[in-house]
């Protein structure tokens, strides 16, 4: 496999541009923009005739939440500091001011394309039996069926809401979506303005009644339209738009907060009263009306978007529809590895035999909360200690945590609050455990504490052995089955010792001395990785192969781009999978001509984050030095982050992120696209009915070298050159 053509395929011809200053800004590309490229990566999916239609369906809406989330949290700080006078530039020279102004064109773009993608995908729907029905083109026996369901399943849940003297303009929480009315009654044609909230909690697509095999459906709104008379008797509609509204949605938290879950409570409250970014409103709203909700708002012009088409794009999930799995991926069922299966699954006994290297969602991540549930279980364990960032509402990871505790064994949970979105779930989880008896800390207040670890100490003879679990992803049982992680799990000593010293860090403020095998942000991990850098630069120097892999969601942090510019001129030959954002111009003569990069959006969401260095030897080889981490290479992880990078000394499981991981992403073609020298992503086209190369097809058909049981990992299929034809 190391011999594969495609690790070795020539480079393309750097580019040069005269114009670029490689001391200058502009060598580094823009945060937000390039975040924004991903979302349009993401939306091409949407237009992809090699996915299913529905899945289709799910990428348009996925884009559209990822939008809304960019907008309350992104698009919404930079107002704040344009909005303060702060001119303080970004990385590549732009001010917050001049960023919003190029986030405004590129979004407003990203959002048009939306509507025309959901017009194709309606149309293909329509042929495959889904049908959006207009409120013109009911029938009678449709609209008798939607009397009763008004009256029954929507009535009861409105709050129509006038707008006059007595009833002042009312509050729209972050997401809302309303439409605005003007009403006139009876011949003295008194008029009314009002606002009319549309419920979140029912369905925006409400089904009629159709024949076997179809699936017809009507817009909420429009149903509401029809009723218009039950809310407000005696009037008529004479003019009427629908708006949605998106706030800022970040968090402030005061640093000398006594009660830091009490002042996140207080804070979730004020997020959801914060100040309006972006305000949608349906294309040829009357102006007077507009103008009404503009100014009760306070929104500005630049923050207002027109759309004609369907406001709130992201609820066309409602449509993919579980009964039509003709239009969705393949089922597919996660492997349980070999290994535990050999032991009766026993993962102490499972990773006692040798170091575990499951890839998630292809090995299923039940073997993380079975290692955890066995723990709670296990009359020999005496201790557990356990990170916890983002986890399902209903965790069986907490309940584990919680069993513990009540058994009597010391559990330790890391709790954190400050994980962006999921601060209300985490405070509820929080509850949950120190009620069970649980010892529930929290972290530092100025840094989010991102690293996932879980630490099981059991009584074995007479002696404590550490069982060790290092993941790249949350503890999640539900994003696990979309996201691709990594979760290591060993009983090296060494490992056990070091991940000992970090929880102590994180409940006691130790600082976790004499690490063997981990690096720890913001202390010293990004040093780490900035001296094998170093060191890749010191071999391509002295005449030995020199080469980097890296992997991860984001790369903007400056230090660490610029250490790749450096590797890249003194011959350094590196590939970058990077599935987001990255800050990192490729391909430049003269500044990264030995620099690709690439990303891949497909089926799962690429999230592990893997760092291969060929230590003088080149890639892939035995000797490279590889690691795994939950940091991405942004200043946040890096600088501001509790984050863990840790050292793969195992063979086995190195061999199985060089030679199968990675080698597998750098192959892939069907779900990538490659970053040019001018910013553009270009995405090489697949002739119909050819074969193109799916890492992730090829993940889900072949077991993981580290999980394999008595059979052994040289039976695993390995990637080859025919593979990748």
């Amino acid at each position: 496999m190391s011999d594969a053509d495609f690790l070795h395929s020539p480079r393309p011809k750097p580019v040069e541009l005269p114009e670029l200053d490689p001391t200058s800004p502009d060598r580094f590309l823009n945060r937000e923009l390039s975040w924004l490229a991903f979302n349009w990566r993401v939306l091409e999916e949407a237009e992809n005739p090699r996915v299913p239609l529905l899945e289709r369906v799910r990428f348009l809406s996925i884009s559209a939440s990822n939008l809304d989330e960019f907008y309350n949290v992104r698009v919404a700080g930079l107002r704040e500091l344009a909005m303060a006078g702060n001119t303080t530039p970004a990385a590549d020279g732009l001010t917050p001011a001049q960023q919003l102004v190029k986030i405004n064109e590129n979004a407003r773009r990203l959002m048009q394309r939306q509507q025309d993608v959901y017009a194709a995908l309606r149309d293909e729907m329509e042929t495959a039996d889904i049908c959006i029905v207009a409120r013109d083109k009911i029938t009678k026996e449709d609209k008798g069926y939607l009397a009763d369901a008004f009256l029954d399943k929507v009535f009861p849940v409105l709050s129509p809401l006038a707008i006059d003297p007595a009833h002042p303009f009312p509050f729209i929480a972050n997401l809302g979506y309303c439409l605005a009315l003007q009403l006139e009654r009876g011949k003295e044609k008194k008029s009314l303005q009002a606002v009319l909230p549309i419920p979140q909690q029912i369905n925006r697509f409400m089904r009629l009644p159709s024949e076997e095999g179809q699936h017809r459906f009507i817009l909420l709104e429009d149903v509401l339209l029809l009723h218009i008379d039950s809310l407000f008797p005696g009037y008529k509609v004479r003019d009427h738009f629908s708006f949605r509204v998106l706030r800022d949605s970040d968090l402030e938290v005061e640093e000398e907060a006594e009660d830091l879950v009490r002042e996140f409570e207080v804070a979730l409250k004020r997020r959801r009263r914060g100040e309006v970014v972006r305000l949608t409103v349906s294309k040829d709203a009357p102006q007077a009306l507009k103008r009404v909700v503009m100014d009760e708002l306070h929104v500005r012009e630049d923050e207002l978007i027109e759309m004609h088409g369907m406001i709130g794009i992201v609820d066309t999930k409602e449509l993919v529809l579980g009964d039509r799995p003709d239009l969705l991926w393949p089922t597919f069922t996660p492997r349980v590895p070999e290994r535990v299966q050999d032991h009766d699954g026993d993962m102490f006994a499972a990773i006692r035999q040798k170091d575990m290297l499951l890839h998630h969602p292809y090995e299923t991540f039940d073997m993380v909360v079975r290692f955890l549930k066995q723990a709670a279980a296990d009359p020999n364990v005496v201790a557990i200690k356990n990170t916890l960032y983002r986890t399902s509402s209903n965790s069986p990871i907490v309940d584990a945590l919680c069993e513990a505790a009540e058994d009597g064994k010391s559990v330790t949970a890391l709790v954190e609050l400050k994980a962006r979105f999921d601060e209300a779930a985490n405070i509820r989880q929080s509850r949950k455990l120190e009620r069970s008896g649980a010892h529930v800390v929290y972290g530092f207040l100025d840094w989010k504490t991102h690293t996932k670890i879980a630490s099981v100490v059991r009584r074995e003879g007479d002696k404590l052995v550490t069982y060790t679990h290092y993941g790249t992803g949350n503890y999640h049982p539900i994003t696990a089955k979309i996201y691709t992680d990594l979760s290591f799990f060993t009983c090296d000593l060494a490992l056990g010792r070091d991940g000992s010293k970090v929880f102590n860090y994180l409940s006691g403020y130790a600082f976790p001395e004499g690490l063997e095998n981990l690096s720890i942000s913001p202390h010293t991990l990004k040093s780490t990785l900035l001296e094998r850098i170093e060191d890749e630069i010191a071999f391509a120097k002295a005449g030995k192969p020199a080469q980097i892999w890296a992997k991860m969601n984001a790369l903007i942090e400056a230090d660490m781009i610029d250490a790749l510019y450096r590797a890249s001129q003194a011959g350094v030959q590196i590939d970058l999978v990077i599935r987001g954002i990255c800050g990192l111009r490729p391909g430049v003569k003269g500044l990264s001509d030995n620099i690709r990069v690439k990303s891949v959006v497909g089926r799962f969401l690429e999230h592990s984050r893997i760092a291969c260095f060929g230590n003088g030897h080149g890639l892939p080889h035995k000797k490279a030095r590889v690691y795994i981490s939950s940091a991405d290479w942004m200043g946040r992880n890096l600088n501001r982050r509790v984050e863990v990078l840790v050292e793969i000394k195992n063979d086995t499981v190195k061999a199985q992120i060089v030679s199968q991981i990675m080698a597998a992403n750098l192959a892939d073609v069907a779900q990538s696209w490659v970053l040019q020298p001018d910013t553009t992503w270009e995405r090489k086209p697949i002739e119909e009915g050819t074969f193109a190369f799916s890492c992730h097809r090829f993940f889900m058909e072949n077991p993981s070298l580290s999980g394999r049981g008595s059979a052994g990992a040289a039976d695993v299929p390995q990637l080859t050159h025919t593979d990748a034809d």
